[in-house]
């Protein structure tokens, strides 16, 4: 069966290598600036040699979003894979990313004549995003057009969640997006804050005093948030912490009836703003 949509995405979506090479997932990458020299998100720098990096430097990392030509290069390796192509970028809340793909989409009209482009801001990001991707991969891979696969994924972005245990609200304070006192308060109380991520916003569930107790309030969060008897998409994200990332997946796994569960590391161009030891999950009820 002739694919008839080819998907592209941006390296935010924490998308395992096999999975995107599996489903022929484009993938745009952002960029990581540390001092002065600049990283294409996974692609010259991976997750290992930036936590390393982040760890060492002083000056606290920086990043930015794809260029509207790095998008239409993806679009034009896409349309050999299918004449339609939909790009799901991480929320307009946080990245100019989607404004970006329009931009190259616009460009498109002329560089590519008949490719349909349609981008859709699938409001969330990480591994919540790369679910929605994933979703829309597989909807191309069985055959569908663009416009069913584009209500795939808007679909599914509207009922996707996001937990995650932040180690540290170090780096969050240096990026101007806590204050300070939040921060101190954290370190004098040994508080890992546990956060959601819905609708292109960020939000406060919890706080906790350890790593078993944040993951036994994230397990909470998935039974409230899930609805019952529908398997779960379940991917499983760390920035350099993938023992407790092992354990969580392993808890997932004896609690939760799962059709897919993976994990996945978090991805440089997000961990500029979380730092290490992030630990988290991204879920979806039903197919």
């Amino acid at each position: 069966m002739a694919q008839k949509v080819a998907i592209v995405t941006d390296s935010s979506a924490c998308i395992p290598g096999e999975l995107l090479r599996q489903y022929r997932i484009g993938l745009v990458p952002l960029n990581v600036i540390i001092g002065r020299k600049t990283y294409r998100d996974g692609v010259d720098i991976t997750p290992t040699e930036f936590y390393a990096l982040l760890r060492e430097t002083e000056e606290l990392p920086t990043t930015s979003h794809s260029s509207p030509g790095a998008h239409l290069e993806a679009y034009r390796q896409a349309s050999q894979i299918a004449p339609s192509i939909l790009c799901i970028t991480l929320s307009a809340s946080f990245s100019g990313q989607f404004s970006s793909a329009q931009v190259a989409r616009d460009m498109a009209r002329e560089s590519l004549p008949g490719v349909a482009i349609e981008v859709l801001d699938c409001g969330t990001a990480a591994a919540a995003q790369g679910l929605v991707v994933l979703a829309a991969a597989r909807a191309a891979a069985s055959g569908q057009g663009l416009d069913e696969v584009a209500e795939k994924a808007r679909s599914l972005a509207k009922r996707v969640h996001l937990v995650a245990m932040v180690d540290t609200l170090h780096y969050l304070v240096r990026g101007g997006h806590v204050p300070k006192a939040a921060a101190w308060a954290s370190s004098l109380f040994r508080i890992k804050p546990l956060l959601t991520l819905n609708d292109g916003d960020v939000r406060p569930l919890a706080n906790t005093r350890t790593t078993a107790r944040a993951i036994a309030r994230m397990l909470k969060a998935m039974k409230q948030m899930a609805i019952k008897e529908q398997p779960l998409h379940v991917a499983v994200m760390h920035a350099d912490a993938l023992d407790n990332a092992e354990l969580l997946r392993e808890q997932i796994a004896s609690r939760f009836d799962c059709s897919e569960l993976f994990i996945t590391e978090f991805t440089p161009v997000m961990g500029v703003h979380i730092g290490p030891g992030l630990i988290g999950v991204a879920f979806c009820s039903g197919d």
